[in-house]
């Protein structure tokens, strides 16, 4: 039996997602650094050390999905965490940051958009963790953790004097249904071993706010690592930040 951790990061190539590789690594975790394409999660693991290895996993794409989880049986047997960070913003790459605002508005955004969003964001979180899922099982402590947003939550932007309000649209909108299948999944292992939280990073400088964000990327990771790594005294079907509870 592998004594190290073994944890998969989906979109673990850049922005947080390869942070939290970085940080697992540190801690001593075998990472399997997930990229769409794996030349890119080549790219990214080099220099990362004997800890990390990177492995072919599209999210929308069930057979590079299954294919993960049989590599993973075979090398190591089980999956101690599962990083569920893998997300897009918007359905095409390219434009400002405000074009991306504006065209995410579910009063102005194509379905074919909406639907592109909601299968990597909603259904690749589904769809991951149900086939790792079986590998947690195998885990004398498995551990769920999404990468979320507090700009997805209901409550804080129900509150008229919210300004992020302006930008609840598309992406905002996947992410809190996300928040609901992280706590479904999270209801349905409560009587296992298996824990299952949401962290937020915060607003976060990434390719996913075209580099507008106020925070490092070493600062974003800081919450889904701390829930990664929680031992068995440590909640379940939480949503979190650095300064504790976040409304869902």
């Amino acid at each position: 039996m592998q004594e190290k951790r073994i944890a998969l990061v989906t979109g673990g190539n850049k922005g947080i997602g390869l942070e939290i590789v970085k940080s697992l690594a540190r801690h001593d975790v075998i990472v399997l650094l997930g990229a769409r394409k794996l030349e890119e999660g080549k790219s990214a693991a080099e220099g990362l050390g004997e800890n990390v290895h990177p492995i072919q996993l599209d999210v929308t794409d069930q057979t590079s999905i299954n294919a993960a989880a049989d590599r993973i049986r075979q090398e190591f047997g089980r999956l101690d965490i599962l990083m569920n960070n893998a997300g897009i913003s918007r359905a095409r790459a390219g434009g400002s940051f405000q074009e991306a605002v504006s065209t995410n508005l579910l009063s102005a955004a194509p379905l074919a958009d909406i639907r592109t969003v909601f299968e990597t964001n909603v259904f690749g979180v589904i769809a991951v963790t149900q086939a790792m899922l079986p590998l947690l099982r195998e885990s004398p402590a498995g551990r769920i953790v999404l990468t979320a947003s507090s700009g997805a939550s209901m409550k804080l932007n129900s509150d008229p004097s919210n300004s992020h309000r302006n930008m609840f649209g598309n992406y905002s909108v996947s992410k809190t249904a996300a928040h609901a299948v992280t706590l479904a999944f999270a209801l349905a292992l409560e009587s296992t071993n298996i824990k299952v939280n949401a962290a937020c990073p915060g607003f976060t400088s990434t390719a996913l706010n075209n580099f507008n964000g106020t925070r490092s990327v070493e600062e974003g990771a800081r919450e889904p690592v701390r829930l990664a790594l929680i031992g068995p005294e440590g909640p379940t079907g939480t949503f979190s930040d650095e300064n504790g509870p976040v409304p869902w």
